[in-house]
């Protein structure tokens, strides 16, 4: 081997010269992605493409043990760089070399990788971990829940924290793979296709893929005992359920409205477009909570859902999000009427098929619920601020929004903006303002106003009827299984129903989805 000898001058400047001029550049990626609402959820500096998670709970003693292995790519030139976390950390590891790690605030994981990431650079970054996720509490609460013979991790805005380490905000989805190791005996479910299942010296493993963009708080994970149907839609999507055998008085109700997962997701393909995931399904886990959640591909439920019969209104809610939430979610939590509103609305759509109340006359109901002084029509929809992100204005004034866009533009064109936006925005993130843009757009129409006066305004709107159908033309309502409505019907739903509409204590009942 020929090598130079260096004097220490030309050393000195040879050592100068190594040293890339944009050195300054490598800073921390920021602690916060930049939500209004939670400045501290996510992360800068990277973007997550895939994330495989090999664990092992135990639900006797509620000890959780992992290794997270995420794919990612610098967005910046990065000395170190934070994922979100809450459970003991045993090792990091950056492109197979170990790198220093320090915890900070309520869930932040600091990892120093031994050296710089350029930007642009395809990084692994492996973590070993393990813990007791229950006893682990952010404010005084967990998204962890044990149940009698297992535990379940479902919960928003955030629930990875408990459970795996994660750029943990909406804006940032990836594809998972979940791999869970469980006693004999018990079963774990999680997002997506069940790919394998093996069983070795006491344990079974279940391997789950979900290959669609997912946020990572719409990651799911229940381990117990479960009754599970299966099944196949028409399209041949594989359709997975699972109940708990605990449910008590609540378990025939649950069953009688989940398993009509498949019929519902059929006729959401009709509203909204093709069904955006590789799997379908839903579950019901013996909590005490009353929410239930969009859990990508598999839907959260709360027993207590059913705790007055089988409700299908919360099944057509937590589907419709499979559109609108999940395949287009929030690019703030700011937005979230993106998500509700329109899953609420999916639940009056739902209602308008079946001949218990048209879209119309629910509205109409809702917005005569509360008078022009109630506190209701202080909550802006649009921008509701964080203690009224899951307010029941965001729901119900919120549908009633898009029904007063419906009457505005004309059932075809408003069912051509349903299916469209879903498309045009398929595994990505959207804004109000993008919405509001979009339906200007393919109705020709200024919308603002109206959007502003629904969405951003306090206080309480003017309900226009919907528009008189012109003399020589064809009204449509596509959803409406009784065929289209008159000008006189529709004259006779804007002046307000009468009576309640027969559907709306279902809808009513599914209030607790939002209590987080």
């Amino acid at each position: 081997m020929h090598r130079k000898v260096l004097v220490p001058s030309v050393l000195a400047a040879s050592l100068l010269l190594a040293i890339p001029a944009s050195a300054a550049s490598y800073v921390p990626g920021a602690p916060g992605i930049g939500d209004s609402y939670y400045p501290a959820s996510g992360n800068g500096g990277y973007d997550v493409s895939h994330y495989d998670l090999r664990l092992k709970y135990q639900p006797r003693t509620d000890l959780l043990e992992g290794t997270a292995t995420l794919l990612l790519t610098t967005t910046q030139d990065l000395s170190r760089f934070d994922l979100d976390f809450g459970l003991k950390v045993s090792e990091v590891r950056v492109n197979g070399v170990k790198a220093a790690y320090a915890t900070s605030g309520a869930s932040e994981l600091e990892v120093t990788p031994a050296a710089p990431l350029p930007k642009g650079k395809a990084v692994t970054v492996v973590v070993k971990y393990a813990g007791k996720p229950s006893e682990f509490k952010v404010d005084g609460w967990s998204a962890w829940v044990r149940t009698p013979d297992g535990a379940v991790a479902a919960q928003e805005p955030d629930s990875a924290v408990w459970w795996f380490p994660s750029n943990d905000h909406p804006l940032d989805k990836a594809t998972f793979d979940v791999s869970v190791s469980v006693p004999d005996g018990l079963q774990a479910i999680s997002n997506g296709v069940l790919q394998s299942q093996s069983s070795r010296v006491g344990w079974t493993r279940y391997n789950w893929r979900s290959n669609k963009p997912q946020a990572s708080y719409l990651a799911t994970l229940a381990i117990g005992k479960f009754d599970i149907t299966t099944d196949k839609t028409s399209d041949g999507l594989p359709v997975l359920n699972a109940y708990s055998p605990d449910l008590g008085d609540n378990a025939g109700a649950a069953r009688a409205s989940v398993e009509r997962t498949t019929e519902v997701a059929e006729w959401l393909t009709g509203v909204f477009g093709p069904y955006p995931f590789n799997a379908i399904g839903g579950y019901v886990p013996n909590v005490t909570s009353g929410f239930a959640l969009e859990t990508q591909t598999r839907p959260f439920y709360s027993p207590r859902q059913f705790a007055n019969g089988a409700n299908v209104s919360v099944v057509v809610h937590e589907l419709a999000h499979q559109w609108y939430g999940d395949s287009v979610s929030v690019n703030n939590w700011k937005d979230i009427w993106v998500n509700e509103g329109f899953a609420r609305y999916a639940q009056f759509l739902w209602s308008e098929k079946e001949g218990e109340g048209t879209a119309q006359e629910l509205a109409r109901w809702a917005y005569d619920q509360h008078p022009a002084d109630d506190p209701f029509w202080q909550v802006k929809p649009g921008d509701p601020g964080p203690d009224n992100q899951f307010h029941g204005a965001v729901y119900d004034r919120g549908a009633i929004a898009i029904q007063a866009l419906r009457n505005a533009v004309g059932d075809e064109v408003f069912f051509r903006i349903l299916k469209g936006w879903p498309a045009e925005h398929a595994y990505g993130n959207a804004k109000v303002g993008d919405f509001v843009k979009y339906a200007e757009r393919i109705s020709g129409k200024p919308l603002a106003a109206l959007f502003d006066d629904w969405l951003f305004t306090p206080g309480k709107p003017a309900f226009a009827p919907p528009a008189k159908t012109r003399p020589g033309t064809k009204a449509t309502a596509p959803v409406n299984a009784r065929g289209p409505r008159t000008s006189a019907a529709a004259d006779r739903a804007a002046a307000g129903p009468r009576t309640e509409p027969k559907s709306w204590k279902k809808i009513a009942a599914t209030d607790t989805i939002h209590e987080r």
